[in-house]
């Protein structure tokens, strides 16, 4: 099927789904999101752009792991380095410029490269109940990093029962075709009226991946996995609720692909790769409107990321070191302050101490073991604080909803030539959003939204071979800048839902990499990044869910995104190619049978970054179509689920990747439920 089919196809769907307006008038109750404002609310009803996929999709369309999960996310783009790795695209950003959270506690700290990484492949998928994604919007609700947009992941809670004890628990293996992966995953639940338990592990072990056509085996490609996970849940009272949680996730000897095959090394893998979250939550519901709902979180992640690099015809192995600790704490308040007004407001605290080390050995011990300084300067610090109110109006057919936040950020830095660098950078940021409901079914929005990312560790003290080239530190930049226009159009009626957004995202003061003339370290250019870039995407993303029967039900995407360097007079890097899908599922009782169409045109608009960065074929990344097929069955307390992926065996890879997608394959899950 041609990429210009299938658009006249979902243009077709659309239009004819409006045409229904009339005939089903019924109101739907929206699904309720949470990432846009920071409080529940019924996603028609949101003057933002949002997505979601909920535990009853990702039953249905099982993927590997979290970031090929978020393929099937309207208007996100996926792109993997590697295959331990995986990076989003929202609005055509990725990496430290867009935010990921999880249960409401950010994951980004203060070594999150620009571009795309891996950092969202450390969330066990089999934890997540649920995704949202806010597009083009965060900076106010979250902080620094949301220029593109702000992705959050739930967690499954523990249920409180009534006057009555339980406990549950499920065993699932899951096996692919040529050793490409075995998992294992234990999990056990105790539910009761004051106490509640949810926790489990997982293991894996993904064998290397199988391309498609011509591509064969990829290795080095492979990994091991493991992860453990618990929440508790207490009712302290009936206005009272503490969880405190826990989530640690290992990789082991995750190989970058196309840098072994590409750049001459013997050995480039993360070693290990691993992610500690603890927290605790406190929810305290009032009688006062003025404190409807008072939440605390206190949070502590340790971020671990250690690389083992080994060039071909030596004996000389390099073994980065690299450390994270977190800490957080965060007080947000709703208030209920009459029928039409209500607000949220909060104090936002994050501290990040960076340790980092560099050793150079040998594998024959002919040479004795070097430290030299680590790729991040040891014992950085990296604070930041903030206050921002949140308010939500209605009148009669309008939604009007705005807030401020003001983040100020602590960065100290210990440099081995200049001595301790200590800068001080400060935000104020706003957004603006209002919705017209031309009834309960029809709902016009407008949005201004303004953004910013702080210079983090990353972008001042890094020293050493980065993608392709040799990064030297920098330390007077200034915060990147964002403001982004929308207007979009909500639809929603009882069995069909629709959206159509268009935006214009203006960028300044970003931080680039800048090429530092004539000098060379290792055979690698050397750059050195400065505040140079002004630039802007435009597009629009349009999606729609259909309930065609009681049985049956259809859902598609398109979306697309046009970059522009204006400083450099060329386009933005790594934008996204015109992309979506189309899904439908048949569910019978206790059957369900899934299908999907996965689509990118080619990206041949390519910047001089692009073009030299070996990831990219030359002329860019060729177009694809991919189709994808699941089913399952409940038996009595058996769950039996089948995928067939790639059927037609498409050589394919998502613009920017280093790895190709996988080939047809198959696998099998069985979940014992007791």
């Amino acid at each position: 099927m041609s990429k210009l089919n299938l658009f006249f196809i979902l243009i077709f769907l659309n239009v004819y789904a409006f045409g229904q307006n009339d005939v089903m008038d019924t109101v739907r109750i929206g699904e309720i999101v949470v990432t846009t404002q920071r409080i529940p609310q019924e996603d028609f009803l949101v003057p933002y752009s949002i997505s979601l996929i909920d535990k009853k999709e990702m039953e249905h369309f099982t993927k590997r792991t979290t970031p090929e999960m978020l393929m099937n996310m309207d208007g996100v783009f996926v792109q993997k380095t590697n295959h331990g790795g995986g990076s989003p695209f929202i609005r055509g950003l990725t990496g430290n410029q867009t935010l990921l959270l999880i249960d409401g506690i950010r994951l980004n700290n203060s070594v999150y490269r620009y571009g795309p990484n891996q950092y969202l492949n450390t969330i066990d998928i089999f934890t997540i109940d649920r995704m949202e994604v806010a597009k083009g919007t965060g900076s106010v609700q979250y902080g620094s990093d949301a220029l593109g947009g702000a992705l959050q992941l739930f967690t499954a809670d523990p249920l409180l029962t009534t006057g009555k004890k339980e406990w549950h628990g499920n065993a699932t293996g899951k096996f692919m075709t040529e050793g490409m992966e075995k998992t294992g995953r234990g999990q056990l639940q105790y539910n009761s009226e004051k106490v509640a338990f949810l926790g489990g592990g997982t293991y894996r072990d993904f064998g290397d991946l199988v391309g498609g056509k011509k591509t064969g085996v990829q290795s080095p490609s492979g990994y091991k996995e493991y992860a453990f996970d618990g929440k508790l849940l207490f009712a302290l009272n009936k206005n009272i609720q503490l969880t405190l949680a826990s989530q640690f996730l290992n990789q082991s000897h995750v190989p970058i692909y196309h840098k072994v095959v590409l750049e001459n090394y013997a050995i480039n893998e993360f070693q290990p790769q691993q992610r500690l979250l603890n927290y605790a939550k406190m929810n305290i519901n009032s009688s006062k409107k003025a404190f409807d709902q008072v939440k605390f979180i206190a949070s502590w992640q340790q971020n671990t990321e250690n690389t083992t690099t080994q060039k071909n015809n030596t004996n000389l192995v390099q073994l980065d070191n690299n450390l994270v600790n977190t800490l957080g704490f965060v007080t947000d308040i709703t208030s209920e302050f009459s029928k039409i007004w209500s607000t949220n407001s909060g104090v936002e605290y994050y501290h990040d101490n960076v340790s980092s080390s560099r050793f150079v050995n040998s594998t024959d011990n002919s040479v004795p073991s070097v430290e030299k300084r680590g790729l991040y300067p040891d014992d950085s610090k990296y604070g930041s604080f903030a206050l921002y109110s949140l308010h939500h109006f209605r009148f009669d057919n309008w939604v009007f909803d705005g807030g401020l936040r003001f983040n100020a950020f602590n960065i100290k830095i210990k440099d081995d030539e200049l001595g301790e660098v200590k800068i001080s950078p400060e935000a104020l940021v706003f957004n603006v959003g209002a919705m017209y409901n031309l009834n309960r079914k029809n709902h016009l929005y407008a949005t201004i939204s303004n953004g910013f990312r702080a210079p983090n560790i990353d972008d001042m003290g890094t020293l050493g071979i980065v993608d392709f080239r040799y990064e030297v530190p920098a330390y007077d930049l200034k915060p990147e800048k964002s403001f982004n226009y929308e207007l979009g159009y909500k639809l929603s009626l009882p069995k069909f839902q629709a959206n159509f957004a268009a935006f214009y995202l203006d960028l300044n003061q970003l931080i680039a990499r800048t090429k530092v003339d004539g000098d060379s370290i290792e055979g690698y250019q050397v750059y050195k990044k400065e505040n140079v870039g002004e630039a802007y995407i435009t597009g629009a993303e349009a999606a729609f869910s259909w309930e065609i029967s009681s049985h049956i039900d259809l859902n598609s995407s398109i979306s697309y995104a046009y970059g522009q360097n204006v400083t450099d007079d060329e386009p933005l890097r790594r934008i996204p190619p015109f992309n979506g899908k189309l899904g439908a599922t048949y569910s019978l009782n206790k059957l369900f049978v899934s299908g999907e169409l996965l689509f990118a045109t080619k990206q041949d608009r390519l910047a001089a970054g692009d073009v030299s960065d070996n990831r990219i074929p030359d002329g860019g990344t060729p177009g694809w179509e991919v189709i994808n097929l699941f089913a399952g069955y409940q038996f009595a307390f058996v769950k039996m689920k089948v995928g067939f992926e790639n059927l037609l065996n498409e050589d394919y890879r998502t613009h920017g990747s280093g790895i190709n997608g996988v080939g047809r394959s198959a696998w099998i899950m069985l979940d014992f439920n007791f």
